[in-house]
């Protein structure tokens, strides 16, 4: 594969990563103003675009937009669940993961040739 293959899943799993800590990192400390905690997740969100806007930029060179988006969703999803898990402690659920396969199985038809 070559490099705006890859770069753009490396950039959007960080991106995902940093967007969810944005989304669901402050209902670690629900005691602060609502206000602070926009305004911090504001903050965490630019860094979230840094590494979004690129990795899209890059990733159009191979991918077209509804599989850019596709691998977008599949990482927030994936990211969501590591950051649910280590951050809150909620463990992925077998509910969770038949819900997850069927998204799965939506990008799957994403990515595969046309049907006839």
């Amino acid at each position: 594969m070559n490099w705006s293959a890859i770069a753009p899943i490396g950039m959007l799993f960080g991106s995902n990563l940093v967007m969810n800590f944005a989304w669901y990192g402050h209902l670690k400390a629900p005691s602060r103003a609502l206000w602070l905690a926009v305004l911090l997740s504001w903050g965490v969100a630019f860094f979230e675009y840094c590494l979004a806007v690129p990795a899209n930029r890059i990733g159009s060179q191979t991918y077209s937009l509804a599989q850019l988006k596709t691998i977008q969703e599949v990482l927030s999803l994936t990211t969501f669940v590591l950051l649910a898990w280590f951050l809150f402690g909620q463990r992925p659920t077998a509910n969770m993961a038949v819900g997850f396969a069927l998204i799965a199985t939506g990008a799957f038809f994403i990515f595969k040739a046309p049907l006839s």
